[in-house]
């Protein structure tokens, strides 16, 4: 999983070999970016730099558990930044086969969706559909982290 795909359009972003897309954040582990066809007054994506396909590849482990926390709370310090007047802000990802891009990524939306049918690309259709990040967190949570509660 770690490494760059050289096919991957979100590697060479993470990687920062393409120009058209400008970070917004930057870390070891994580980058952030506008999305280029937006579905709400402000998207963004928050990509892992390691290269892992979907969320069907991360597990019940601290590691994934960690960056999948870390992806999202650089999505909320963003979101907050640049549309701190949002009533309401949806965070999650796409669900195989319904992902567009195979690399792991969040989607950041600040509410109301432009246009507004853009809102169906953003359902929870059960296995197939977004599932938003705090709930896919609980299902990733580790064992250890859950009995600590």
């Amino acid at each position: 999983m770690a490494g760059a795909t050289p096919s991957c359009v979100f590697c060479a972003i993470a990687a920062k070999s393409t120009s058209s897309n400008t970070l917004l954040y930057s870390d070891d582990k994580v980058v952030a970016f506008q999305d280029i066809n937006p579905s709400a007054f402000r998207h963004y994506l928050v990509v892992p730099v390691a290269h892992i396909p979907t969320v069907k590849y991360l597990q019940r482990k601290t590691d994934d558990y960690s960056l999948v926390s870390h992806m999202l709370e650089v999505g909320k310090t963003l979101l907050n930044r640049d549309a701190p007047q949002s009533q309401q802000y949806r965070f999650g990802f796409h669900q195989p086969p319904l992902n567009s891009v195979n690399h792991l990524h969040l989607h950041c939306l600040a509410l109301p969706y432009t246009p507004r049918w853009r809102s169906i690309k953003y359902l929870s259709l059960g296995p197939l559909g977004f599932i938003e990040a705090e709930k896919f967190l609980e299902k990733i949570k580790p064992l250890s982290v859950q009995s600590k509660v």
